[in-house]
């Protein structure tokens, strides 16, 4: 006779607390982003610097041990690295612009870089809150 084996981690089921902290998370960054879309700073800008991401990141933070062994672990991972990536790449589109202006094609890369990072910021937060929507774990990568 056997015994059985434990259930996978993907099979827990979460909380409906912890269901709704993730969307509120999802909700914060994506109120980041509309700012930065409808407000004087950028889109990235907002997402990065913007108090409602940073608040969401310490929720990520903090509620992070309560989601382990659950889909939204995936969720919580997902989010905290859409937010450091984009301020890493922010950071390197800031630098080497700036390091170019002296040629004007800086100025074209803050243009183009900060845009097509804030489109990457938005595909994130949407892709990850649809699939919340959905109770579908998020990619983890390899």
């Amino acid at each position: 006779m056997s015994t059985p084996l434990p259930p996978s981690p993907a099979v827990v089921a979460p909380s409906d607390s912890l269901v709704t902290i993730t969307h509120v998370v999802y909700a914060l960054h994506t109120l980041s982003l509309v700012i930065g879309a409808f407000g004087a700073a950028s889109i990235i800008g907002a997402f990065v610097f913007g108090w409602p991401s940073i608040i969401a990141v310490i929720i990520n933070y903090v509620k992070r041990s309560e989601v382990r062994g659950t889909y939204l672990d995936s969720h919580f991972s997902w989010q905290i690295r859409t937010f450091w990536w984009a301020l890493l790449m922010s950071a390197i589109i800031a630098v080497l612009g700036f390091t170019l202006a002296i040629v004007l094609i800086g100025f074209a890369i803050w243009i183009v870089g900060f845009f097509v990072l804030g489109i990457w910021a938005i595909y994130r937060i949407a892709r990850g809150w649809l699939a919340l929507m959905d109770r579908r774990p998020m990619p983890l990568p390899n």
